[in-house]
């Protein structure tokens, strides 16, 4: 019986855990279209709104967009070190110009 009343909180606990809403991990975003202008966005913008993209990919399409200029397609981003094409998809509804 202690056993059970020992290892009752842990199962409880883990099974709340592992259910946890898409939301309360911050995966989905329902109802709400989340979009980022690549051309004039800051490399806080990129990092929280872009999937896969982290401070330092942030600070690269920063950097390349200023050598460069703006970017003309989301494909353009491929050409930034570090992102390649499966982040651009992971993103494409997300990516915007204007």
């Amino acid at each position: 019986m202690k056993r059970v009343l020992v290892s009752l909180p842990l199962v409880v606990g883990l099974a709340f855990g592992m259910a946890a809403p898409a939301s309360a991990t911050g995966d989905s975003h329902e109802g709400i279209e989340i979009t980022v202008n690549i051309n004039d966005a800051n490399a806080e913008e990129l990092d929280k709104l872009l999937v896969g993209i982290g401070p330092d990919k942030a600070a690269s399409i920063i950097e390349y967009r200023q050598l460069n200029g703006p970017f003309e397609s989301a494909e353009d981003l491929i050409k930034v070190k570090g992102i390649g094409t499966s982040t651009v998809e992971k993103n494409r509804e997300r990516i915007k110009l204007q």
